[in-house]
């Protein structure tokens, strides 16, 4: 079974996350977008366009998105079949977050690493 095929995205917590938004553009040109963040459309080795994004993003520190972990950070790995790997996991011991979510964006699943981090996986929708 394929596990991890990418990283879907990168979302951290600021002081100042507005500020920090601000700094980001100005200095490293990111083009922040109202949401508080940006997506990076994947290209070939041509530079041509190819199916996926990478999302960054920005939030308030203390929110509760990264909970039960314990990092101000959360990297989002693309997967190739979420309910498979989470199965895979739980069968390896690995502490699995009960939830998942099954939207529009795709489904999300979460595991714990053995630092306390929490960690996002992300089956994208079909052609993406």
């Amino acid at each position: 079974m394929k596990r991890v095929t990418g990283i879907g995205g990168i979302f951290f917590q600021a002081k100042d996350p507005v500020a920090l938004r601000a700094w980001y553009q100005r200095h490293l040109g990111i083009d922040v977008q109202p949401w508080g963040g940006a997506t990076f459309d994947w290209t070939d080795a041509a530079g041509q366009p190819v199916a996926g994004t990478t999302a960054w993003s920005i939030g308030a520190q203390g929110s509760a998105q990264f909970a039960p972990g314990s990092a101000p950070f959360m990297v989002n790995y693309r997967v190739a079949d979420l309910d498979a790997l989470l199965q895979a996991l739980r069968e390896e011991g690995c502490q699995v977050l009960e939830k998942t979510d099954d939207s529009e964006y795709g489904k999300f699943g979460w595991v714990i690493d053995p630092e306390g981090h929490k960690v996002e996986l992300w089956e994208p929708p079909a052609g993406q």
